[in-house]
């Protein structure tokens, strides 16, 4: 099946996005355990493994268009301290769901409903589990602060 170009160049800047996530949290998830903050290296490294099956679904849809994929992640620069990774995170999060949006409407105006609900079932999991969970961590740093916060996230 032969897909629209500009649907297949969106998608090839999405799946480099989604691998710059994967990395991204894939750092993370390892400070976090050299760090002994074990609740946070599992909950980030779950992050990593969701991102990767984004990546994944993107570069089959790709594939399937009769497109060349792009594996090169996007630059980024992890975080140092938990809540710049926290941060971080987060503000990946809302550039995911801004780009997603784009790539839904493109998807739509070049009749490609394939691609968009593949697109629509990762903004789910964008808002309503990656950026909502970690808006909630950064609340609770707020509320608690940070030292209590740590205490509740190491083994």
């Amino acid at each position: 099946m032969q897909g629209h170009p500009e649907v297949i160049d969106c998608l090839k800047d999405l799946l480099r996005g989604e691998l710059a996530a994967r990395d991204q949290y894939f750092i993370h998830s390892r400070q976090y355990e050299d760090q002994g903050f074990t609740r946070l290296f599992e909950r980030i490294g779950h992050e990593m493994e969701e991102e990767t099956a984004h990546a994944d679904a993107i570069l089959r849809r790709i594939l399937m268009l009769g497109g060349k994929p792009d594996m090169r992640p996007h630059a980024f620069t992890p975080g140092d301290t938990v809540q710049e990774m926290l941060h971080k995170d987060l503000d990946t999060e809302y550039s995911v769901q801004r780009h997603l949006k784009d790539a839904m409407a493109l998807c739509e105006r070049h009749s490609d409903y394939v691609s968009r609900d593949i697109l629509l079932a990762q903004l789910h999991d964008t808002e309503e589990d990656h950026a909502y969970w970690l808006e909630k961590q950064i609340g609770l740093i707020e509320k608690i602060g940070l030292q209590n916060y740590l205490q509740t996230q190491s083994s």
